[in-house]
C-alpha cells in the first residue's frame, strides 16, 4: 500500500487542481453569459426608443408644418446610434463612450424635437402623439433600468475574474474585465432649462 501512496496523493492533488480550475472557468462562463444577456437587454430597449422615433417623427411630420431641421437632427442622430455596434464577449470602455455618444446624440436631438413642439398647440393635443409621448418616456426608464442590470451584471464578473489566483486562470482562459456603462460626459451638470 505505501508503494501506491505518492500515486494515490499525485493523483488526488490534480483531481483537486482540475476541479478547482474548472470551476473558474465556469463561474466565469456563467457570469460573462448574464453580461450578454443583460446587454441584450440594452440593446433591446435603445431598439424600442428608435423604433418610436420614427413613429412620433411621422406623427410631427403629419400633424405640423414642422421644422426640417429639428426632424433631420432627430432621423440622422437615429440613424448614427443603430450603426453603433458592441460585441458583448469584448466590451471596452472605448466602446461603451462611443455607443453612449451616439445615443447621446439621439436624446439630444429628441429634446429638441419635444421642446420644438410645445409651440404647435394642436400636436400637442393629438392623442397619437401623446401616446408616442407617453411610450418614449416609458422607453427611456426600460433603459435605465437595462444599464442599471447590466452594470450589476459585470460588478460580480469583474469580481470574479480579478480576484486572486482566479486572475491568473482567467487570463489565461481569455477572461478580461469588463467596463461599465458610464454617464455621458457633462451628465455630472445640471440642465439649464429656459423659458
Amino acid at each position: 500500500m505505501r508503494k501506491f501512496l505518492p500515486w494515490i496523493i499525485v493523483a488526488a492533488v490534480v483531481l483537486i487542481g482540475y476541479f478547482w480550475i474548472k470551476g473558474i472557468n465556469n463561474t466565469a462562463v456563467s457570469l460573462n453569459e448574464n453580461i450578454r444577456e443583460s446587454w441584450g437587454n440594452v440593446e433591446t430597449s435603445y431598439q424600442r426608443r428608435n423604433d418610436l422615433i420614427g413613429n412620433l417623427v411621422n406623427t410631427v411630420k403629419g400633424a405640423a408644418d414642422f421644422e426640417k431641421g429639428t426632424l433631420t437632427a432627430v432621423i440622422e442622430a437615429r440613424s448614427k446610434a443603430t450603426a453603433t455596434t458592441i460585441d458583448p464577449t469584448n466590451i471596452t470602455p472605448d466602446q461603451l463612450a462611443e455607443f453612449s455618444k451616439a445615443q447621446s446624440g439621439v436624446s439630444s436631438a429628441l429634446s429638441r424635437l419635444l421642446v420644438t413642439v410645445e409651440r404647435y398647440p394642436d400636436l400637442k393635443a393629438n392623442a397619437n402623439f401623446l401616446k408616442l409621448q407617453d411610450e418614449l418616456a416609458s422607453t427611456e426608464n426600460q433603459i435605465l433600468t437595462a444599464r442599471t442590470r447590466f452594470n450589476e451584471a459585470v460588478k460580480p464578473y469583474n469580481k470574479h475574474v480579478n480576484t486572486f489566483p482566479n486572475s491568473i486562470f482567467a487570463g489565461m482562459f481569455g477572461f478580461h474585465e469588463k467596463a461599465y456603462f458610464a454617464a455621458v460626459e457633462g451628465a455630472e451638470k445640471p440642465v439649464e432649462v429656459k423659458f
